[in-house]
């Protein structure tokens, strides 16, 4: 695949040529309309994506709740980042809010470059590492709200 056009996307920020042309041949375009399930929870976690264009929404289902929308995911976003990491499934689900185009890439492919070339691996280590503390900030703060909601909520005794 020829990423050149992709390359604005912010993954690919500060990678060399070279970097670019060894993650080349790994990612693949995909499509996806409106409303398209892309993984759900658990599932097995074997793909990491890349947000080209559209919008799809993360969705985490509690133990002991409804589905909470997490996060949504607009291009130049990642998701799938369970994959990337080697969990053996996803902790979240992604559904499309609308019609969408990712690239995506094995999980264990992006693993094995990472370990054949450490310098393009610490780069990846470090942009997964900032969008998950990111996220996981901004989950924390929804389930804050959605529990203070929740105790206002009751009744008083």
């Amino acid at each position: 695949m020829n990423l050149e056009k992709y390359t604005r996307l912010a993954f690919f920020y500060g990678l060399s040529a070279a970097e670019i042309q060894l993650l080349a041949p790994f990612f693949v375009s995909q499509t996806w309309v409106a409303g398209t399930v892309i993984f759900e929870q658990g599932d097995r976690a074997e793909y990491f994506y890349l947000m080209v264009s559209g919008e799809l929404t993360i969705r985490y289902k509690p133990d002991d709740g409804p589905i909470m929308n997490v996060t949504r995911i607009q291009p130049g976003g990642i998701f799938g980042w369970s994959a990337a990491i080697g969990n053996p499934t996803y902790t979240s689900g992604a559904v499309c809010t609308l019609d969408s185009e990712v690239l995506c890439i094995r999980g264990a492919d992006l693993r094995m470059l990472s370990g054949k070339h450490p310098d393009l691996g610490k780069v990846i280590l470090d942009r997964l590492s900032a969008i998950i503390a990111e996220r996981q900030r901004s989950q924390q703060s929804r389930v804050n709200s959605m529990l203070a909601n929740g105790m206002r909520q009751q009744p008083s005794n």
